[in-house]
């Protein structure tokens, strides 16, 4: 039995879901927005059921689960009552996600290496791929100078929150006493294309962009476009990007890779949770189906 957890109107469930149920693998949604209606009963250790719509799963039944678990904003007349039996039921599930015994994508403790950007860059190297050269800091002055060896220079959020990555420019100078009051991590710019690279079990799917965008993610807020196309990684790269994702603990992850001009690979960083369902939608990549299946092989007892 797999069980799907997260929100119907995001497309990287929607997308597994569907290709589960056209695989006809037996699975049950459990909707996210909806927490209120369902119960979860626990039992000793990490026994329990979970009904859902009237069907009763055991939890021992389950073999595997996707979880995308996402933040529900508060709608105005919520009921107090319902917000916190939802809450209620989404503090134990994820829970159970970490100790479960079954293959989980993602268990939440695995996926808090990319709670600090600086660490996960540390365990990247690690595993064998160059990482560019990195500041972080709250002084402006270590900023310019960091700027001074590096000449370009990009900036983003430390944390694994979201942001848009953008290149450090004149126009900035007037701003830079900001990261007093926000340690931010600059990095040396790195020539060449980004491939991202999508790792499914020890499948790998991977997309070429092209872009003069410096965050092609954000685009066409610059008025530029991004292009995706199927890539073929080398061997070798293929090989190091099954091998890191293991190394996290992650079942599927998205790594952001850059081919530089002399042919050298760097990577940015590993999204634990990542939205597949664009280069999907952009490259005609089977992410959806191989991610179905991977779910649908896993044994009862699966290695945490």
């Amino acid at each position: 039995m797999i069980l799907f957890y997260g929100l119907l109107d995001d497309p990287p469930l929607t997308r597994a879901v569907e290709a589960a149920r056209a695989a006809g693998y037996e699975h049950l949604v459990i909707d996210q927005a909806r927490l209120a209606r369902y119960d979860l009963v626990c039992g000793t250790g990490l026994a329990g059921l979970v009904a859902v719509d009237g069907r009763r799963v055991p939890l021992a039944e389950v073999s595997a689960v996707y979880a995308r678990p996402l933040e529900l904003p508060a709608a105005p007349g919520d009921d107090l009552a319902a917000r916190a039996r939802a809450a209620a039921f989404h503090r134990w599930f994820t829970d159970w996600l970490d100790w479960a015994d079954a293959l989980v994508v993602n268990r939440p403790l695995a996926m808090e290496s990319n709670g600090s950007k600086p660490y996960q860059a540390q365990l990247i190297a690690r595993a064998g791929f160059p990482v560019p050269e990195t500041l972080v800091t709250d002084d402006p002055e270590e900023v310019r100078e960091f700027r001074a060896e590096h000449g370009r220079v990009v900036y983003k959020s430390v944390s694994g929150i979201r942001s848009i990555v953008r290149e450090l420019t004149p126009d900035d100078e007037s701003r830079l006493h900001l990261v007093r009051g926000l340690p931010t991590q600059f990095q040396a710019h790195v020539p060449g294309r980004d491939v991202r690279v999508h790792v499914v079990g020890r499948e790998v799917f991977a997309a070429e962009v092209e872009s003069t965008a410096v965050d092609y993610r954000y685009a066409h807020r610059d008025g530029r476009r991004a292009e995706l196309t199927a890539y073929e990684l080398p061997e070798a790269v293929t090989e190091r990007s099954v091998a890191l994702a293991a190394t996290l603990g992650l079942p599927l992850a998205g790594i952001d890779l850059r081919r530089r001009p002399d042919g050298a690979w760097v990577c940015f960083e590993v999204n634990p949770m990542p939205a597949y369902s664009y280069y999907e939608s952009h490259t005609g990549l089977p992410i959806a189906a191989a991610l179905a299946a991977l779910l649908a092989g896993a044994r009862t007892t699966v290695e945490a």
